[in-house]
């Protein structure tokens, strides 16, 4: 579709950068806050009402996210980084996609678990407060190692599963 309009496109993707450079922001913070047990910061970007859904399907609220950050006998995160790739802001909703990389230690062990996210924010008071949360972790390859992925130099776009081009494609060949 971007080749189609790349007007459109490029558009987009203009008004998009701010929104981009100010919710990076905030997950800089959140994700230091998680590291630096920094409790208050925390509190500041999560709304009271915030619901968290980890990517193992643990449903925290703000107060257990903040609590687990002093618990002992659980992971603790040593190292985070979130990337935000795409929001979406529909009123006083913004809708944030992004990827993830953390690392956390339990024993002596440390762990790493890599991901995407959606992090729904409510402009309250000027300020965004995130509400909800949700993490889903990506697979890890066989063998443990991981393949460098060829990357294009389109805009960035969401993949629609019912249009594919190849020998298996839903839709008819246009060009016979």
């Amino acid at each position: 579709m971007a080749a189609a309009f790349p007007a459109v496109a490029l558009a987009q993707q203009a008004t998009q950068q701010p929104l981009v450079r100010e919710f990076q922001k905030i997950e800089d913070q959140w994700s230091a806050s998680l590291v630096k047990q920094g409790q208050f910061t925390l509190e500041t970007i999560l709304s009271p009402t915030f619901v968290g859904i980890s990517s193992t399907g643990e449903i925290m609220t703000r107060n257990q996210v903040v609590a687990s950050l002093f618990e002992k006998g659980v992971p603790q995160v040593v190292m985070i980084q979130q990337r935000v790739v795409t929001v979406r802001v529909i009123e006083d909703i913004a809708i944030v996609n992004g990827t993830y990389i953390e690392e956390t230690k339990l024993d002596g062990i440390t762990r790493e678990q890599r991901g995407v996210f959606t992090h729904i924010y409510q402009h309250v008071r000027e300020v965004w407060k995130c509400v909800q949360a949700q993490q889903t972790a990506l697979p890890v390859p066989a063998g443990g190692k991981e393949k460098r992925e060829k990357r294009s130099k389109a805009a960035k776009s969401f993949h629609l599963p019912l249009f594919h081009r190849g020998s298996k494609s839903a839709q008819p060949d246009s060009s016979q």
